[in-house]
Order: structure tokens, then C-alpha cells, then sequence
């Protein structure tokens, strides 16, 4: 961890402490009954940890936290975190929490079964009330089953959970809903074609679907290939079910301790539980860069990185980066229904080439995640009311993607 600095701040709330030190940030304190008992609580946990300003990304981390406490909507908080002490489950499950957004909230057992431990959700809530990171791991959205608020541990318990749920915005936002329409608008001014399928689909309804780790989406992605959604998900359900009882739930450790035969009972071809096998091995050798790693790297970087693994390619890292990363400029040359879509956008019959697709989708930039989505959408151009058919699925139509 290194050595340890800390700052106070004051919120609506009361006034926080958060320390932090070379690695990002270690904790967040949340207000205690005066300024006093505060300082005393960094004293004895934080016994060495010394007081200076913050640095430049810890008053960014500050400010969101402001913002949040202010009851203002706010985007995802990208804050580095230090997880050194931090037990391997623990930190699946604060990776995890930091995939619930404002509004919304999971019961421990969701939280156990999106980690592939079902059965593990006293062990959830154990490891999020040891939650160091408050608010930044935003453990007051995690409840008990029913919606009941449950047990937290910070100060004020379960009353400053529900204060601080009550302080958030359900998403989308209204800022967000007003972003959508200008990359719309912008869209359709840069490309009178793409305009004319803007004003047919409506708005734009790009959302993202948020993972635990880089490991669950490049595993979930290679159960996926060449199946139907339906199938897919039985599939991969079956074997993150195979780590029930597996103290590290559905991991690359857990993985690579299991039988290929399991695997393949499970429902994977011989060639998916390889590819699944060569994707543990680099996740536990560090070669599978962890999500907040992701979010500091160049589109071009991950796809290179990622597509060193067996059986995942461009296609399926550019999936990842446009609908698990939020990555706004991705143009996937090689999806049949982008293809198709701007096939119908030209009004041609025949699939354009790659490269009249990439000189064309320079009009798009820097929205060219958003210009594919609408491709997406005109592909399923022949539905009787295509704005109300349910956003396509994008599939690839090569092996090995």
C-alpha cells in the first residue's frame, strides 16, 4: 500500500475522510457524529497515514463524492482503488457492487449469483461490511431479499442507507437522456443517409450491461459464440452453477482446478473449454488486464491484448468495449449486421466491403458506437412497427470470434 495520506471534506451529509496513497484510493469514511470521533477512527485505523491536500485525482474522487451527497445525478465513479489486503472474494464483490448504478439496487443472493456463488450470499454481505471504500463501492445498494434495507455498517446504519438511497437518482437521467438526443442530432447533420434511419428507429437506446470482471465477460463471451442467446445463457449458466461451493466462485483459479470433463458436461464444445482454460491461465498469470486497467487503456490496446487468448477475436473484444466498457467510437467492420444495415442505408442489396464501410463511418466519429447501433436497427428494417421491435442482438457470423 505504501505510505498512507488522508484529507477531510465536508458533504450535506457531514463531514468524510478518505485516504489514500500511491496505488489510489485505500478508504472512505463516512461521517461520524462530530469532526472529533472522525479523526479518532482514522487514528485507529490508520495509525500512520499523515494529513495533506489531496492530490488532483483524489479531489476528482472528492467532488463525485460531493455531487452524489448533494443528490445530484452522477456518472459511474472511476476512482482507482488500493485492494492490497483485500481477500480475492472481497474484491470480486466490490467489483461487482461498482457495476450497480445510482437508483437501482441488487439483494446479497443477486449480488452471489452474478459472481457464480449461488448459496454465497451471507458471505456477500460479510465481505460488504467489511467494505473499506464506502460509497465508491457502493455497498447501500446492495439489500436484503424482499427490497428490506438490511444491516450496514458504516455510521447511522441502516437510517444513512436509506438516506442515501433516497439521495440518488434513478437512471437514465435527464443529462443522459439530453446527451443521447446531441449525439443524435450530430449523427444525422454529419450523414444525411444515417439521418433518414435516425428519423425511422428514434431514439438512441445504446445501453450497457455491466460484469464483474474482465475474466466473467471474455468467459461469458466464449460460451456465447455461435449459439442462440437462449442457449447460450442455459449454457453458461450450467457452468458458473459447476462453482457453487467453490470458495472463490466462479474465478480463473476456481477454473483451472476443474475437470475439462465437467466442462463438457455442461454443454461446452471440446474447443470452448479449451479457449475457457487459456483464458484462466492468462488471467492468473496477469495478462488479462483487470476493468479498471481497461478504462485507462486506447481502444486498439485492449483489442490487441484481448485477442491474444484462444478463441477470442476483434469482433468479440469490440462487443465488449461498445456494451460492457461504454467505449463510444467502436465501428465493428466485420459484423454481419452492421453489413446489412449499411447495405439499407445505400440501398444496395449486396453487403459493401470493410473498407467502403470504414472510409464511409469516418462521418461518424467520434460516435461511431452509436452510428453501429442504428445499423443494428435498420438490418431489422421489414418488422411491421420497427421503433417498437426490441433492440437487436449482435451476432457474429465467423468462427472463432
Amino acid at each position: 500500500m505504501g505510505l498512507a495520506s488522508f484529507t477531510l471534506f465536508a458533504t450535506p451529509l457531514g463531514q468524510c475522510g478518505i485516504v489514500f496513497g500511491p496505488q489510489g484510493v485505500v478508504a472512505v469514511l463516512l461521517p461520524e457524529r462530530s469532526e472529533r470521533v472522525l479523526r479518532s477512527t482514522l487514528r485507529e485505523r490508520f495509525a500512520d497515514a499523515v494529513e495533506q491536500e489531496a492530490t488532483p485525482e483524489i479531489q476528482r474522487t472528492i467532488a463525485w463524492i460531493e455531487r452524489l451527497f448533494a443528490g445530484q445525478a452522477v456518472e459511474d465513479c472511476t476512482a482507482r482503488l488500493d485492494f492490497t489486503g483485500i481477500a480475492p472474494f472481497h474484491r470480486r464483490v466490490y467489483e461487482m457492487a461498482r457495476t450497480i448504478g445510482p437508483g437501482s439496487t441488487l439483494t446479497y443472493g443477486e449480488v452471489a449469483q452474478r459472481l457464480g456463488s449461488p448459496g454465497a450470499a451471507r458471505a456477500v454481505g460479510q465481505a460488504l461490511g467489511r467494505n473499506p471504500f464506502a460509497i465508491i463501492v457502493p455497498c447501500h445498494r446492495v439489500v436484503a431479499s424482499g427490497g428490506r434495507i438490511g444491516g450496514f455498517s458504516a455510521p447511522g446504519g441502516a437510517d444513512t442507507k436509506r438516506k442515501m438511497l433516497a439521495l440518488e437518482v434513478p437512471q437514465p437521467s435527464p443529462p443522459a437522456s439530453r446527451a443521447s438526443r446531441r449525439i443524435s442530432t450530430t449523427l444525422s447533420r454529419n450523414d444525411p443517409a444515417l439521418a433518414r434511419v435516425i428519423d425511422k428507429v428514434g431514439a438512441l437506446g445504446l445501453t450497457l450491461s455491466p460484469v464483474p470482471s474482465t475474466f466473467f465477460a471474455l468467459a461469458e463471451a466464449i460460451a456465447h459464440q455461435q449459439l442462440t442467446g437462449k442457449a447460450a445463457q442455459t449454457i453458461f449458466g450450467r457452468v458458473q452453477a459447476l462453482f457453487a461451493r467453490s470458495r472463490d466462485g466462479f474465478s480463473s483459479r476456481a477454473l483451472l482446478r476443474l475437470p475439462e470433463e465437467k466442462l463438457r458436461a455442461a454443454g461446452l464444445s471440446r474447443a470452448k473449454a479449451l479457449a475457457l482454460r487459456d483464458l484462466a491461465e492468462r488471467d492468473v498469470r496477469g495478462e488479462i488486464p483487470a476493468l479498471e486497467q481497461l478504462a485507462e487503456m486506447e481502444d486498439e490496446a485492449i483489442i490487441e491484448q484481448l485477442t491474444a487468448v484462444r478463441g477470442i477475436g476483434r469482433w468479440t473484444v469490440e462487443m465488449l468495449l461498445i456494451f460492457r466498457l461504454g467505449r463510444p467510437d467502436v465501428l465493428p467492420l466485420d459484423d454481419y449486421g452492421v453489413r446489412k444495415g449499411f447495405a439499407r442505408l445505400l440501398g444496395v442489396s449486396e453487403l459493401p466491403s470493410k473498407r467502403a464501410l470504414s472510409e464511409h463511418g469516418e462521418r461518424w466519429r467520434p460516435h461511431r458506437s452509436a452510428a453501429s447501433w442504428y445499423l443494428w436497427r435498420a438490418a431489422a428494417w421489414g418488422a411491421a412497427d420497427l421503433s417498437d421491435a426490441p433492440s437487436p442482438v449482435p451476432k457474429s457470423r465467423r468462427r472463432g470470434n
